[in-house]
């Protein structure tokens, strides 16, 4: 199936569902999500909402805002508690189920409430490559994923993000601060805001593409390998170890294998490749799913 048909699927999804709240990060595929939706159901029928914690960058949160403006849509920004929640913070590798289960709880309290039939969610078809426990939340409560239901990949949602003229077309993943924390490190505010900072000194020296990896005293850096050079210039790598330091890392480590999204489930052993999240319960009628690849 082309790009075209699967974007009409798309907005057939969206048609049945009449009235949505979309749970959106700013990123690229709820960005596009918020998109199709305002124009296919209006922008009556679309409630965004963002959770906003200690783990949503201000980098991301001034991105969300930009994106949902310039799509005419609502945006609903809303305190989440998850670090009241033990199972989330002790930082296990369902982390995310417990993140996820607490805010799309938040959101379809919000739907109910105000008469939006489903809660949505970003998630596409490339997201059932990889060990994603928030899928499991998003089926376990129902919560569509409607860029999946209709088979978009990555790739796709890329292609006609450009075509609408979203700024996330191009920009690459930025899951929450959070998931740079090595499984099994406790998640705190303090470890949240090391790895805010530090990302952003990076941003602030020019890399694009890139993730600090929090393992208590060390900072693993992870850049494309065409940049490795640039963070070991003197004058660049001098900046990047005195901010990482001021911050509180003992050590800093360049990752040779380069920049990878999910590079922390690597550490997951093979009795977890029941890694893999069950499909979506609606994605299982749509048919051959030969066209999957992994971006992570």
């Amino acid at each position: 199936m082309g790009v075209d048909e699967k974007y009409k699927s798309l907005q057939e999804i969206l048609r049945s569902l009449h009235r949505v709240v979309v749970a959106y990060s700013g990123g690229v595929d709820s960005a596009f999500l918020l998109k199709a939706a305002v124009e296919t159901l209006g922008p009556d029928n679309v409630l965004a909402c963002i959770g906003v914690s200690g783990s949503l960058s201000a980098h991301q949160h001034e991105q969300a805002r930009r994106v949902a403006a310039a799509a005419g849509a609502t945006l609903r920004e809303v305190p989440v508690d998850e670090m009241d929640d033990p199972a989330y913070t002790a930082n296990r590798p369902d982390r995310c189920f417990h993140c996820k289960s607490h805010l799309f709880g938040t959101f379809l309290a919000i739907a109910q409430r105000e008469g939006y039939g489903h809660v949505v969610c970003g998630n596409n078809l490339d997201d059932q490559d990889d060990y994603r426990p928030g899928n499991r939340a998003a089926a376990q409560l129902g919560v569509r994923a409607p860029l999946m239901e209709a088979g978009l990949t990555k790739a796709d949602i890329r292609e006609l993000s450009r075509r609408v003229g979203l700024e996330t077309a191009d920009v690459p993943a930025s899951p929450c601060l959070a998931s740079r924390i090595r499984y099994g490190l406790e998640i705190t505010a303090e470890r949240l805001e090391q790895v805010e900072k530090a990302e952003a000194l990076l941003r602030s020296l020019g890399f694009v593409e890139f993730r600090v990896r929090h393992h208590g005293d060390v900072a693993r850096i992870e850049v494309r390998p065409e940049e490795m050079a640039r963070v070991i210039d003197p004058a660049v790598r001098g900046r990047i170890v005195e901010g990482l330091k001021s911050l509180g890392f003992l050590y800093i480590g360049l990752d040779l294998q380069g920049f990878r999204s999910g590079a922390l489930n690597e550490a997951l052993d093979s009795t977890q490749d029941s890694r893999r999240e069950p499909e979506h319960p609606r994605t299982r009628a749509r048919g051959d799913r030969s066209d999957m690849r992994s971006d992570q």
